[in-house]
């Protein structure tokens, strides 16, 4: 599974489902025990599992905090502005290109001509 596709969405969501699976490949290891070969398996795809619901949790909950610290930082002002569904994707669209989320749209030939002419 791509990263990029593990990170977005909703990671606390994702976190609960790896780590269901790994407790149920944990259970499963507890089970077949006795079959060396295959318990030792189990419990390494139990491991891994386990590790990526947990690293996705912590993920989850810095990703939260984060976004309660820019929050914060926002003025009150501008927060009420941006209160529209249109207002947010504009702030969003405008944050993502200023902090290198997203590249900034090349500007196409009649752009260019245009800020020629307005200069």
């Amino acid at each position: 599974m791509a990263l990029q596709r593990m990170l977005s969405g909703d990671p606390a969501k994702s976190s609960k489902l790896y780590i269901a699976i790994g407790l149920l490949s944990l259970a499963k290891a507890i089970v077949v025990y006795k079959d060396r070969n295959r318990f030792r398996r189990e419990l390494i795809d139990a491991a891994l599992f386990l590790g990526v619901g947990i690293t996705l949790r912590k993920y989850s909950q810095l990703k939260a905090e984060k976004r309660e610290e820019i929050e914060s930082q926002v003025p009150d002002w501008l927060a009420g502005a941006a209160r529209s569904e249109a207002a947010r994707r504009g702030v969003r669209s405008v944050a993502k290109r200023k902090l290198g989320g997203e590249p900034e749209p090349e500007s196409t030939l009649r752009d260019r001509a245009r800020d020629a002419v307005s200069r």
